[in-house]
């Protein structure tokens, strides 16, 4: 059962809404993600990318900057180690073209979701050994390898991490301790002591910071610089980073460009999946581009998906966009199955029980745990682990929801686990097979999670009659876009709907068209997209209907009219 709650923040909308010439509905939904200060608002709605925060804020990267310089200037050998998901490589793809372009000696590495798992392991730093790299430098990852980076250090390698994850530590009677890896620099927004205003960028933006300040000390043309733009923005998307404030700039400039990128690669993609010509939104990057360029890391080697950002031949990149296309058809097929087969589990077990679930699947392809658990995540509304069983043990991910910290609540069970790290939303862990249903225990044993928190929460930004509803509010809602984590699509609300010329459609009988009438005689076009036969069982037994809804303008065979998309109900 759902729980609707209204967005009650206070402010003067009348006020905001004549100083920037929007409506109040605008100006309350704005006040709504928490932009209060004027200039705030003002940034919000026309921010760009010269508002960004200078990269220098950043703690370590003046002496990250001096490094890279130097060992440039020398042609010392540089490794990037990155990660296998969208984040990783697009941060490798902008460390690897920034540095190119400044002369360095430089390769990559991105470990193997399978053979390597995440982030710098002892392999990777004796395979740096072996082949006399000189620095290291880690994007995505390398907060959490202290030890691993102990050991670079102990055979002499010069180490960069550049990061986004939460910082290690330890709860001792003193207070907490952070464990900070002993790199050479240490750039992550997150660490305590970063005086850096957005602690939420995505690694591939930490990427561009260092690369924006390389620039700007060797006085590479700023144009050059913004040309990351559209790769942060589907890093930052694709990692589901808050899209507030710097990020939502990133992602709105990002998008405005990426129709026209220069990147061949990238326009193949855009073209294999019909995207060409098209306003590509966040959607597009959430939903259709981003999960081929994930594609390859979980089933094939992300190696494939940095081949493709930095082709040069039209020709090659259409192949290879073609075969990302394929490769994620086929995850798809692979997700649905694993889906399935962990909601059999839930229903059938005591396993729907526990009020954070861990479900075992050991056949299942471990790169498609973290998919699975969000999934089930949606479901069932509880945080929920996917592990499956690896060369080296049982490895997983989990996906959170907004009142349960993953990270801190991993913390607590550390000693079951053989590797961990993360974010409050999302992580991922290793550990022994024998450890499973002890870690199922020990994490619902810690768990203070009520059934008020496990209640989904529907959250209505405005209680708005469907008579409101103009072309002119619908234009003015997309200056409120990018829609996603932090600045959700905007939610209204009415009570008291009869539901007329209600018809089903659709070859899954999951599209529910109808025409809805207010109280006092307004008539309004509305869909719903969903179970579709339930709904119209609900509104057969029920003489009006109370909706949440979003207005959007239909274009059907050259007409245009109004409607609304019908989100819950009841």
């Amino acid at each position: 059962m759902e729980k609707w709650v209204v967005t009650a923040k206070r402010a003067d909308f009348q006020e905001i809404a004549g100083k920037f010439g929007i409506d109040p509905v605008i100006a309350r939904l704005i006040r709504n993600r928490d932009v209060v200060e004027m200039e705030d608002i003002r940034t919000y709605l026309y921010g760009t990318l010269k508002d960004l925060p200078s990269p220098w804020l950043l703690r370590d990267m003046d002496t990250a900057v001096d490094i890279l310089s130097e060992k440039t200037a020398r042609r010392a050998r540089i490794r990037i180690i990155g990660d296998y998901d969208i984040d990783g490589v697009s941060a490798t793809y902008i460390l690897l073209k920034g540095l190119k372009r400044l002369g360095a000696d430089v390769d990559t590495y991105i470990p193997d979701r399978v053979k390597d798992g995440y982030g710098i392991h002892r392999q990777l730093i004796e395979q740096a050994k072996e082949d006399h790299i000189d620095t290291i430098v880690t994007c995505d990852n390398g907060i959490s390898a202290a030890d691993e980076i102990a050991e670079a250090k102990k055979y002499g390698m010069t180490v960069i991490v550049t990061d986004h994850h939460e910082v290690p530590y330890r709860d001792t009677e003193s207070g907490r301790e952070w464990v900070i890896p002993p790199a050479d620099a240490v750039i992550d927004p997150r660490l305590p002591v970063c005086l850096y205003p957005n602690k939420k960028l995505c690694g591939a933006a930490v990427a561009w910071k260092l690369i924006w300040a390389l620039y700007e000390k060797n006085g590479i043309p700023e144009e050059e610089i913004l040309e990351f733009a559209e790769i942060a923005a589907i890093a930052t998307v694709g990692d589901v980073m808050d899209l507030q404030g710097e990020n939502r700039i990133i992602v709105k400039e990002g998008l405005k460009r990426l129709p026209h990128t220069a990147n061949k690669g990238l326009r193949a993609l855009i073209a294999a999946n019909g995207l060409e010509g098209s306003r590509i939104t966040a959607y597009h990057v959430g939903f259709v581009l981003g999960p081929c360029i994930n594609a390859s890391g979980r089933l094939d080697t992300a190696a494939r998906s940095l081949k493709l950002l930095c082709e040069t031949d039209s020709d090659s990149a259409a192949k290879n966009a073609g075969d990302l296309l394929a490769l994620n058809q086929s995850r798809k097929a692979l997700t649905e199955q694993g889906k399935e087969e962990a909601e059999r589990l839930v229903e059938g077990t005591d396993l729907k029980n526990d009020r954070v679930l861990v479900i075992f699947l050991p056949d299942c392809h471990e790169s498609l745990a973290g998919i699975i658990a969000g999934r089930i995540r949606e479901k069932y509304y509880k945080p929920a682990f996917v592990l499956t069983r690896g060369s080296g043990g049982v490895k997983g991910s989990g996906r959170s929801i907004e009142t349960y910290s993953m990270y801190d609540e991993l913390v607590k069970c550390g000693d079951l686990l053989e590797q961990f790290g993360g974010h409050p939303m999302a992580a991922g862990l290793s550990l022994k097979e024998e450890n499973v249903e002890v870690f199922r225990r020990r994490i619902n044993e810690c768990c203070t999670l009520t059934e008020e928190m496990l209640t989904p929460k529907v959250t209505i930004d405005v209680p708005m009659p469907v008579s409101y509803i103009s072309r002119k509010l619908i234009e003015e809602l997309s200056l409120l876009e990018p829609f996603g984590k932090g600045n959700t699509k905007p939610l209204f609300a009415q009570k008291g709907l009869r539901v007329l010329n209600l018809r089903i459609l659709g070859k899954n009988h999951n599209v529910a068209k109808m025409t809805l009438m207010d109280p006092e005689g307004t008539a309004v076009e509305a869909v719903y997209f969903g179970q579709a036969e339930e709904f119209a069982g609900y509104v057969s037994g029920h003489e009006t209907v109370s909706v949440t809804y979003y207005p959007e303008i239909n274009v059907y065979q050259g007409r245009e009219t109004l409607q609304i998309v019908i989100r819950n109900y009841c």
